[in-house]
Protein backbone atom coordinates (compact mmCIF):
# COMPACT_ATOMS: atom_id res chain seq x y z
CA UNK A 1 0.00 0.00 0.00
CA UNK A 2 2.89 2.85 1.07
CA UNK A 3 4.73 1.29 -2.02
CA UNK A 4 3.06 4.06 -4.50
CA UNK A 5 3.97 6.94 -2.12
CA UNK A 6 7.43 5.96 -2.49
CA UNK A 7 8.10 6.77 -5.92
CA UNK A 8 9.58 10.64 -5.88
CA UNK A 9 6.81 12.58 -7.12
CA UNK A 10 8.21 16.06 -7.12
CA UNK A 11 7.01 19.14 -8.15
CA UNK A 12 9.20 22.02 -9.34
CA UNK A 13 8.69 25.92 -8.10
CA UNK A 14 7.27 27.16 -11.50
CA UNK A 15 4.48 24.86 -11.61
CA UNK A 16 4.01 25.28 -8.00
CA UNK A 17 3.77 28.97 -8.39
CA UNK A 18 1.26 28.47 -11.46
CA UNK A 19 -0.73 25.79 -9.69
CA UNK A 20 -0.98 28.07 -6.17
CA UNK A 21 -3.40 30.81 -7.08
CA UNK A 22 -5.74 28.36 -9.04
CA UNK A 23 -6.00 25.95 -6.08
CA UNK A 24 -6.70 28.64 -3.30
CA UNK A 25 -9.08 30.25 -5.43
CA UNK A 26 -11.08 26.77 -5.87
CA UNK A 27 -10.65 25.81 -2.27
CA UNK A 28 -12.09 29.13 -0.86
CA UNK A 29 -15.13 28.44 -3.19
CA UNK A 30 -15.84 25.31 -2.26
CA UNK A 31 -15.54 26.48 0.98
CA UNK A 32 -18.13 29.36 0.55
CA UNK A 33 -20.47 26.69 -1.20
CA UNK A 34 -20.29 23.89 2.07
CA UNK A 35 -21.45 26.89 4.35
CA UNK A 36 -24.45 27.36 2.79
CA UNK A 37 -24.81 23.24 2.87
CA UNK A 38 -26.23 20.76 5.32
CA UNK A 39 -22.98 18.72 4.60
CA UNK A 40 -20.35 19.68 7.68
CA UNK A 41 -16.27 18.29 6.97
CA UNK A 42 -13.86 16.52 9.14
CA UNK A 43 -10.29 15.96 7.81
CA UNK A 44 -8.24 14.07 9.48
CA UNK A 45 -4.16 14.72 9.56
CA UNK A 46 -2.31 11.25 9.81
CA UNK A 47 1.33 9.77 9.10
CA UNK A 48 4.49 9.15 10.35
CA UNK A 49 6.66 11.60 12.19
CA UNK A 50 8.03 14.53 10.19
CA UNK A 51 5.91 14.10 6.83
CA UNK A 52 4.75 17.91 7.40
CA UNK A 53 1.24 17.17 9.18
CA UNK A 54 1.98 20.90 11.01
CA UNK A 55 2.74 22.46 7.73
CA UNK A 56 -0.11 21.39 6.06
CA UNK A 57 -2.25 22.03 8.18
CA UNK A 58 -0.91 25.70 8.65
CA UNK A 59 -1.27 25.85 4.79
CA UNK A 60 -4.59 24.84 4.73
CA UNK A 61 -5.56 27.73 7.25
CA UNK A 62 -3.75 29.97 5.44
CA UNK A 63 -5.77 29.13 2.44
CA UNK A 64 -8.85 28.47 3.63
CA UNK A 65 -11.15 31.39 5.54
CA UNK A 66 -10.51 31.10 8.91
CA UNK A 67 -14.12 31.76 10.51
CA UNK A 68 -15.18 28.70 8.52
CA UNK A 69 -12.49 25.98 10.46
CA UNK A 70 -12.10 24.68 13.28
CA UNK A 71 -8.47 22.74 14.73
CA UNK A 72 -7.58 20.56 16.98
CA UNK A 73 -4.86 18.44 18.27
CA UNK A 74 -5.46 15.46 20.26
CA UNK A 75 -2.51 14.53 22.49
CA UNK A 76 -2.80 12.51 25.79
CA UNK A 77 -6.38 12.49 26.88
CA UNK A 78 -7.26 14.61 30.14
CA UNK A 79 -8.22 13.43 33.79
CA UNK A 80 -11.76 14.39 32.24
CA UNK A 81 -11.53 12.59 29.09
CA UNK A 82 -10.37 9.12 30.79
CA UNK A 83 -13.63 9.23 33.05
CA UNK A 84 -15.96 9.40 30.12
CA UNK A 85 -15.82 6.15 26.84
CA UNK A 86 -13.10 6.78 24.82
CA UNK A 87 -15.05 8.34 22.13
CA UNK A 88 -16.64 11.57 24.20
CA UNK A 89 -13.36 13.33 23.43
CA UNK A 90 -14.20 12.47 19.30
CA UNK A 91 -17.67 13.32 19.67
CA UNK A 92 -17.40 16.79 21.59
CA UNK A 93 -14.99 18.70 18.86
CA UNK A 94 -17.20 17.13 15.31
CA UNK A 95 -17.98 20.63 13.87
CA UNK A 96 -21.78 21.85 12.68
CA UNK A 97 -22.93 21.45 9.57
CA UNK A 98 -21.28 23.93 6.75
CA UNK A 99 -17.90 24.12 9.01
CA UNK A 100 -14.83 22.28 8.63
CA UNK A 101 -12.68 20.60 11.17
CA UNK A 102 -8.91 19.43 11.69
CA UNK A 103 -7.91 16.96 13.44
CA UNK A 104 -4.08 15.97 14.65
CA UNK A 105 -4.08 12.77 16.12
CA UNK A 106 -7.54 11.21 15.67
CA UNK A 107 -9.35 7.68 16.79
CA UNK A 108 -6.68 5.87 15.31
CA UNK A 109 -3.58 6.87 16.83
CA UNK A 110 -4.01 4.58 20.54
CA UNK A 111 -5.03 1.29 18.52
CA UNK A 112 -2.12 1.62 16.29
CA UNK A 113 0.16 2.57 19.15
CA UNK A 114 -1.30 -0.04 21.82
CA UNK A 115 -0.51 -2.81 18.71
CA UNK A 116 2.67 -1.99 17.75
CA UNK A 117 4.17 -1.83 21.21
CA UNK A 118 2.02 -5.22 22.10
CA UNK A 119 -0.35 -3.24 24.66
CA UNK A 120 -3.28 -5.42 22.82
CA UNK A 121 -3.29 -8.43 20.46
CA UNK A 122 -4.67 -8.48 16.64
CA UNK A 123 -8.42 -9.31 17.66
CA UNK A 124 -8.54 -6.17 20.13
CA UNK A 125 -6.92 -4.02 17.31
CA UNK A 126 -9.90 -5.54 15.12
CA UNK A 127 -12.32 -4.97 17.52
CA UNK A 128 -11.02 -1.06 17.38
CA UNK A 129 -10.83 -1.25 13.73
CA UNK A 130 -14.84 -2.42 13.87
CA UNK A 131 -15.37 0.31 16.02
CA UNK A 132 -13.87 3.32 14.23
CA UNK A 133 -15.92 1.85 10.79
CA UNK A 134 -19.55 1.89 12.60
CA UNK A 135 -18.67 5.63 13.55
CA UNK A 136 -17.28 6.82 10.49
CA UNK A 137 -20.28 5.21 9.33
CA UNK A 138 -22.79 6.93 11.73
CA UNK A 139 -21.07 10.32 10.98
CA UNK A 140 -21.16 9.92 7.27
CA UNK A 141 -25.22 8.95 7.51
CA UNK A 142 -25.53 12.42 9.40
CA UNK A 143 -24.04 14.27 6.61
CA UNK A 144 -20.25 14.45 8.15
CA UNK A 145 -17.96 14.15 4.98
CA UNK A 146 -14.70 12.47 6.52
CA UNK A 147 -11.20 13.08 4.42
CA UNK A 148 -8.60 11.02 5.60
CA UNK A 149 -4.78 11.95 4.70
CA UNK A 150 -1.83 9.93 5.47
CA UNK A 151 1.16 11.48 5.37
CA UNK A 152 3.99 8.39 4.56
CA UNK A 153 7.78 9.09 4.02
CA UNK A 154 10.21 6.44 3.68
CA UNK A 155 12.14 4.80 6.00
CA UNK A 156 15.59 6.62 4.58
CA UNK A 157 14.24 9.74 4.21
CA UNK A 158 11.99 10.02 7.36
CA UNK A 159 15.48 9.55 9.15
CA UNK A 160 16.94 12.81 7.01
CA UNK A 161 13.98 14.62 7.66
CA UNK A 162 13.89 13.62 11.48
CA UNK A 163 17.83 14.84 11.93
CA UNK A 164 17.52 17.88 9.87
CA UNK A 165 14.75 19.18 11.88
CA UNK A 166 16.68 18.12 14.98
CA UNK A 167 19.47 20.18 13.32
CA UNK A 168 17.83 23.27 12.86
CA UNK A 169 17.35 26.05 15.60
CA UNK A 170 13.45 26.88 14.64
CA UNK A 171 12.08 23.21 14.70
CA UNK A 172 14.67 21.41 16.91
CA UNK A 173 11.64 21.49 19.78
CA UNK A 174 9.42 19.29 17.25
CA UNK A 175 12.05 16.31 18.25
CA UNK A 176 11.75 14.77 21.38
CA UNK A 177 12.91 11.30 22.59
CA UNK A 178 9.13 9.75 21.52
CA UNK A 179 9.97 11.12 17.86
CA UNK A 180 13.18 8.56 17.67
CA UNK A 181 11.31 6.25 20.12
CA UNK A 182 8.35 5.60 17.25
CA UNK A 183 11.31 5.65 14.50
CA UNK A 184 13.12 2.70 16.39
CA UNK A 185 9.80 0.72 15.52
CA UNK A 186 9.08 2.08 11.68
CA UNK A 187 9.28 -1.13 10.48
CA UNK A 188 5.92 -2.43 12.85
CA UNK A 189 4.29 1.09 13.12
CA UNK A 190 4.71 0.65 8.94
CA UNK A 191 2.94 -2.83 9.32
CA UNK A 192 0.50 -2.25 11.75
CA UNK A 193 -0.93 1.28 10.01
CA UNK A 194 -1.04 -0.39 6.33
CA UNK A 195 -3.15 -2.83 7.91
CA UNK A 196 -5.43 -0.40 9.69
CA UNK A 197 -5.87 1.72 6.83
CA UNK A 198 -6.70 -1.03 4.36
CA UNK A 199 -9.55 -2.24 6.92
CA UNK A 200 -10.87 0.99 7.33
CA UNK A 201 -10.84 2.72 4.04
CA UNK A 202 -14.18 2.50 2.95
CA UNK A 203 -16.59 4.11 -0.04
CA UNK A 204 -18.36 6.16 2.73
CA UNK A 205 -14.65 7.77 4.26
CA UNK A 206 -11.48 6.10 1.88
CA UNK A 207 -8.14 7.06 3.21
CA UNK A 208 -6.00 9.08 1.24
CA UNK A 209 -1.86 8.13 1.08
CA UNK A 210 0.04 11.32 0.33
CA UNK A 211 4.25 11.34 -0.89
CA UNK A 212 4.70 13.74 1.53
CA UNK A 213 9.45 13.81 0.97
CA UNK A 214 8.63 17.08 -1.48
CA UNK A 215 6.79 19.85 0.28
CA UNK A 216 4.79 21.20 -2.88
CA UNK A 217 4.04 17.76 -4.16
CA UNK A 218 2.27 17.26 -0.45
CA UNK A 219 0.38 21.04 -0.30
CA UNK A 220 -0.99 20.79 -3.72
CA UNK A 221 -1.80 17.14 -3.36
CA UNK A 222 -3.49 17.81 0.07
CA UNK A 223 -4.96 20.70 -1.34
CA UNK A 224 -6.73 19.10 -4.35
CA UNK A 225 -7.73 16.30 -2.52
CA UNK A 226 -9.62 18.56 0.20
CA UNK A 227 -11.14 20.68 -2.68
CA UNK A 228 -12.07 17.48 -5.01
CA UNK A 229 -13.74 16.01 -2.00
CA UNK A 230 -15.89 18.74 -0.75
CA UNK A 231 -16.91 19.21 -4.31
CA UNK A 232 -18.21 15.91 -4.43
CA UNK A 233 -20.15 15.66 -1.56
CA UNK A 234 -21.78 19.03 -2.37
CA UNK A 235 -22.70 17.27 -5.96
CA UNK A 236 -24.13 14.47 -4.41
CA UNK A 237 -28.20 14.02 -4.76
CA UNK A 238 -29.58 16.34 -1.62
CA UNK A 239 -31.08 13.61 0.97
CA UNK A 240 -34.51 12.73 1.57
CA UNK A 241 -36.27 15.60 3.70
CA UNK A 242 -38.43 14.36 6.54
CA UNK A 243 -42.33 13.64 6.23
CA UNK A 244 -42.99 16.75 8.24
CA UNK A 245 -40.31 19.38 6.19
CA UNK A 246 -42.67 18.48 3.20
CA UNK A 247 -46.21 19.22 5.03
CA UNK A 248 -46.77 15.36 4.73
CA UNK A 249 -47.60 12.96 7.21
CA UNK A 250 -45.49 9.57 7.90
CA UNK A 251 -46.92 6.30 8.28
CA UNK A 252 -48.73 5.60 11.11
CA UNK A 253 -47.64 2.03 12.68
CA UNK A 254 -50.12 -0.49 14.48
CA UNK A 255 -49.34 -2.58 17.40
CA UNK A 256 -49.30 -6.01 17.03
CA UNK A 257 -52.52 -7.98 18.65
CA UNK A 258 -50.33 -9.65 20.88
CA UNK A 259 -47.06 -7.44 22.15
CA UNK A 260 -44.72 -6.73 24.91
CA UNK A 261 -46.75 -3.51 26.20
CA UNK A 262 -50.65 -4.56 26.18
CA UNK A 263 -50.02 -7.95 27.37
CA UNK A 264 -48.70 -6.60 30.53
CA UNK A 265 -50.81 -7.01 33.78
CA UNK A 266 -51.50 -3.60 34.80
CA UNK A 267 -53.79 -4.13 38.02
CA UNK A 268 -50.95 -5.10 39.80
CA UNK A 269 -50.34 -2.61 42.71
CA UNK A 270 -49.19 -1.84 46.41
CA UNK A 271 -51.20 -0.47 49.48
CA UNK A 272 -49.55 2.03 51.50
CA UNK A 273 -47.72 0.07 54.11
CA UNK A 274 -46.46 -2.17 52.01
CA UNK A 275 -45.10 0.55 49.85
CA UNK A 276 -43.69 2.49 52.97
CA UNK A 277 -42.13 -0.86 54.08
CA UNK A 278 -40.37 -1.48 50.77
CA UNK A 279 -39.36 2.07 50.21
CA UNK A 280 -37.39 2.60 53.28
CA UNK A 281 -35.69 -0.78 52.49
CA UNK A 282 -34.47 0.54 49.20
CA UNK A 283 -33.57 3.80 50.29
CA UNK A 284 -31.60 2.89 52.84
CA UNK A 285 -29.36 0.36 49.96
CA UNK A 286 -29.70 3.82 47.28
CA UNK A 287 -28.00 5.57 50.14
CA UNK A 288 -25.29 3.39 50.99
CA UNK A 289 -24.82 1.32 46.86
CA UNK A 290 -24.57 4.89 45.05
CA UNK A 291 -21.76 6.07 47.61
CA UNK A 292 -19.97 2.74 46.92
CA UNK A 293 -20.62 3.26 43.39
CA UNK A 294 -18.75 6.86 43.65
CA UNK A 295 -15.76 5.43 45.72
CA UNK A 296 -15.27 2.49 43.08
CA UNK A 297 -15.40 5.62 40.29
CA UNK A 298 -18.43 3.41 38.47
CA UNK A 299 -21.29 5.30 36.96
CA UNK A 300 -24.70 4.82 36.08
CA UNK A 301 -27.15 5.93 33.08
CA UNK A 302 -30.92 5.37 33.73
CA UNK A 303 -33.28 6.05 31.05
CA UNK A 304 -37.02 6.84 31.80
CA UNK A 305 -39.69 6.84 28.65
CA UNK A 306 -43.46 6.25 28.60
CA UNK A 307 -46.21 7.98 27.73
CA UNK A 308 -47.40 11.20 28.82
CA UNK A 309 -48.41 11.57 32.51
CA UNK A 310 -47.12 7.75 32.75
CA UNK A 311 -44.99 8.77 36.28
CA UNK A 312 -41.60 9.24 34.75
CA UNK A 313 -41.08 12.75 37.28
CA UNK A 314 -42.98 11.39 40.42
CA UNK A 315 -40.88 7.97 39.99
CA UNK A 316 -37.22 10.50 39.53
CA UNK A 317 -38.44 11.91 42.07
CA UNK A 318 -38.42 8.90 44.53
CA UNK A 319 -35.02 7.69 42.89
CA UNK A 320 -33.39 10.68 43.91
CA UNK A 321 -34.11 11.35 47.04
CA UNK A 322 -31.41 8.97 48.97
CA UNK A 323 -28.88 9.40 46.64
CA UNK A 324 -26.77 12.28 47.20
CA UNK A 325 -27.57 15.08 45.25
CA UNK A 326 -23.73 16.08 44.55
CA UNK A 327 -23.42 12.97 42.32
CA UNK A 328 -26.32 12.65 40.54
CA UNK A 329 -27.65 15.24 37.33
CA UNK A 330 -31.32 15.56 36.02
CA UNK A 331 -31.38 15.54 31.92
CA UNK A 332 -35.29 16.31 30.55
CA UNK A 333 -34.79 16.17 27.05
CA UNK A 334 -36.90 18.66 24.40
CA UNK A 335 -37.03 19.06 21.34
CA UNK A 336 -32.87 19.84 19.96
CA UNK A 337 -31.56 23.52 19.86
CA UNK A 338 -30.56 24.89 16.59
CA UNK A 339 -26.75 24.12 17.65
CA UNK A 340 -27.83 20.45 18.69
CA UNK A 341 -29.79 20.41 15.04
CA UNK A 342 -26.52 21.35 13.15
CA UNK A 343 -24.79 18.00 14.34
CA UNK A 344 -25.31 14.28 14.54
CA UNK A 345 -28.26 13.46 16.40
CA UNK A 346 -26.32 11.72 19.05
CA UNK A 347 -23.78 14.55 20.04
CA UNK A 348 -25.82 16.42 22.37
CA UNK A 349 -26.12 12.83 24.23
CA UNK A 350 -22.17 11.93 24.03
CA UNK A 351 -21.47 15.69 25.83
CA UNK A 352 -24.08 14.85 28.61
CA UNK A 353 -22.34 11.75 29.70
CA UNK A 354 -21.82 11.43 33.19
CA UNK A 355 -18.05 11.04 34.60
CA UNK A 356 -16.98 8.26 36.71
CA UNK A 357 -18.80 8.47 39.92
CA UNK A 358 -22.25 9.88 38.94
CA UNK A 359 -25.94 8.81 38.19
CA UNK A 360 -27.67 10.68 35.35
CA UNK A 361 -30.93 9.97 35.19
CA UNK A 362 -33.27 10.82 31.63
CA UNK A 363 -36.59 11.31 31.19
CA UNK A 364 -36.90 10.82 27.53
CA UNK A 365 -33.76 10.22 26.02
CA UNK A 366 -32.23 9.44 22.66
CA UNK A 367 -35.01 7.13 21.87
CA UNK A 368 -36.84 9.89 20.37
CA UNK A 369 -35.45 9.29 17.29
CA UNK A 370 -37.14 6.27 16.79
CA UNK A 371 -40.44 7.75 19.05
CA UNK A 372 -41.30 11.05 18.73
CA UNK A 373 -38.84 11.99 15.38
CA UNK A 374 -41.02 9.11 13.61
CA UNK A 375 -44.14 9.14 14.29
CA UNK A 376 -44.20 12.97 13.86
CA UNK A 377 -41.79 13.01 10.69
CA UNK A 378 -39.11 14.86 12.09
CA UNK A 379 -36.77 12.13 10.65
CA UNK A 380 -36.83 9.76 7.41
CA UNK A 381 -37.90 6.23 7.19
CA UNK A 382 -33.87 5.83 6.69
CA UNK A 383 -32.87 7.67 9.62
CA UNK A 384 -35.10 6.09 12.02
CA UNK A 385 -34.52 2.72 10.84
CA UNK A 386 -30.54 2.72 10.99
CA UNK A 387 -31.43 5.01 14.65
CA UNK A 388 -31.43 0.78 16.04
CA UNK A 389 -28.19 0.20 15.17
CA UNK A 390 -26.61 3.21 16.12
CA UNK A 391 -28.36 3.52 19.70
CA UNK A 392 -27.22 -0.20 20.74
CA UNK A 393 -23.30 0.66 19.23
CA UNK A 394 -23.44 3.88 21.36
CA UNK A 395 -24.74 1.86 24.65
CA UNK A 396 -21.91 -1.03 24.03
CA UNK A 397 -19.77 1.73 24.38
CA UNK A 398 -21.12 3.19 27.52
CA UNK A 399 -21.26 -0.55 29.16
CA UNK A 400 -17.74 -1.36 27.90
CA UNK A 401 -16.86 1.37 29.30
CA UNK A 402 -18.26 0.43 32.58
CA UNK A 403 -21.49 2.21 32.66
CA UNK A 404 -24.38 0.26 34.10
CA UNK A 405 -27.13 1.24 31.64
CA UNK A 406 -30.97 0.07 32.35
CA UNK A 407 -33.84 1.86 30.49
CA UNK A 408 -37.15 1.67 31.87
CA UNK A 409 -40.79 2.37 29.68
CA UNK A 410 -43.24 3.05 31.91
CA UNK A 411 -46.61 1.19 30.59
CA UNK A 412 -50.09 2.54 31.42
CA UNK A 413 -53.33 2.19 30.16
CA UNK A 414 -55.63 5.05 27.59
CA UNK A 415 -57.95 4.62 30.79
CA UNK A 416 -55.38 5.16 33.68
CA UNK A 417 -53.91 8.56 31.10
CA UNK A 418 -57.41 9.95 30.51
CA UNK A 419 -58.03 10.08 34.00
CA UNK A 420 -54.43 11.26 35.00
CA UNK A 421 -55.19 14.22 32.43
CA UNK A 422 -58.80 15.04 33.88
CA UNK A 423 -56.65 15.40 37.14
CA UNK A 424 -54.18 17.50 36.08
CA UNK A 425 -57.17 20.01 34.63
CA UNK A 426 -58.72 20.66 37.74
CA UNK A 427 -55.41 20.69 39.76
CA UNK A 428 -54.16 23.84 39.84
CA UNK A 429 -50.36 23.16 40.82
CA UNK A 430 -50.31 20.17 37.93
CA UNK A 431 -52.46 22.18 34.97
CA UNK A 432 -48.46 23.47 33.87
CA UNK A 433 -48.29 19.48 33.29
CA UNK A 434 -50.87 19.20 30.47
CA UNK A 435 -50.58 20.67 26.76
CA UNK A 436 -52.24 20.56 23.95
CA UNK A 437 -49.45 18.18 22.58
CA UNK A 438 -50.48 16.20 24.98
CA UNK A 439 -53.78 15.31 23.96
CA UNK A 440 -52.88 15.27 20.33
CA UNK A 441 -50.15 12.36 21.13
CA UNK A 442 -53.32 10.22 22.72
CA UNK A 443 -55.18 10.25 19.13
CA UNK A 444 -51.69 8.06 18.46
CA UNK A 445 -51.68 5.53 21.20
CA UNK A 446 -51.82 2.76 19.22
CA UNK A 447 -49.15 4.13 16.98
CA UNK A 448 -47.15 5.01 19.97
CA UNK A 449 -47.53 1.56 21.52
CA UNK A 450 -46.17 -0.38 18.39
CA UNK A 451 -43.03 2.30 17.85
CA UNK A 452 -42.13 1.66 21.69
CA UNK A 453 -42.85 -2.57 20.69
CA UNK A 454 -40.12 -1.85 18.01
CA UNK A 455 -37.51 -0.15 20.39
CA UNK A 456 -37.87 -2.23 22.99
CA UNK A 457 -37.29 -5.59 20.97
CA UNK A 458 -34.54 -4.09 18.41
CA UNK A 459 -32.33 -2.35 21.84
CA UNK A 460 -32.98 -4.49 24.41
CA UNK A 461 -29.76 -6.07 25.31
CA UNK A 462 -28.15 -8.05 27.99
CA UNK A 463 -25.80 -5.34 29.27
CA UNK A 464 -28.54 -2.06 28.37
CA UNK A 465 -31.80 -3.86 29.01
CA UNK A 466 -35.27 -2.48 29.01
CA UNK A 467 -37.62 -3.06 32.09
CA UNK A 468 -41.03 -2.18 31.40
CA UNK A 469 -42.81 -1.33 34.50
CA UNK A 470 -46.45 -1.72 35.03
CA UNK A 471 -47.29 1.53 35.88
CA UNK A 472 -51.16 1.97 36.22
CA UNK A 473 -50.21 1.84 40.02
CA UNK A 474 -47.61 4.85 40.83
CA UNK A 475 -46.45 2.75 44.21
CA UNK A 476 -46.04 -0.33 42.53
CA UNK A 477 -43.70 1.35 39.45
CA UNK A 478 -42.22 3.39 41.81
CA UNK A 479 -41.02 0.65 44.01
CA UNK A 480 -40.04 -1.69 40.73
CA UNK A 481 -37.75 0.92 39.28
CA UNK A 482 -36.32 1.25 42.82
CA UNK A 483 -35.61 -2.30 43.20
CA UNK A 484 -34.20 -2.75 39.61
CA UNK A 485 -31.73 0.12 40.19
CA UNK A 486 -30.60 -1.25 43.45
CA UNK A 487 -29.97 -4.97 42.33
CA UNK A 488 -27.94 -3.63 38.96
CA UNK A 489 -26.15 -1.24 41.69
CA UNK A 490 -25.59 -4.73 43.93
CA UNK A 491 -24.03 -6.77 41.38
CA UNK A 492 -21.88 -4.12 40.05
CA UNK A 493 -20.77 -3.34 43.72
CA UNK A 494 -21.85 -5.17 46.53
Amino acid sequence: MFEAAELGNAIDKAVYKKQEPLIRTRLLEVQRRLADSQTAVMILIGGVEGAGKSETVNLLLSWLDGRGVEVHALGAPSDEERERPRYWRYWRIIPPRGKIGILFGSWYSDPIVDRVYERCDDATLDNELHLITQFERMLSNEGVVLIKLWMHLAKKVQKKRLEKLRDTPETAWRISPLTWKYFKKYDEFRLISEAALRKTSMAFAPWHIIEAEDDRYRHLTVATLVADSIEAALKRPKAALPPAAEGKKPPLPTPKPVNLIQSLDLSVHLNGAQYDKRLAELEADLSRLTRKLKDASGSMTLVLEGPDAAGKGGAIRRLTEPIDARIWQFMSVAAPTDEERAHPYLWRFWRQLPRRGRITIYDRSWYGRVMVERLEGFCTQEEWQRAFAEITQFEEQLTAFGTIVIKFWLAISPEEQLKRFKDRETTPYKQYKLTAEDWRNREKWGAYIAAACDMVERTSTSNAPWVIVEANDKLWARIKILKTVRDALKKAVG
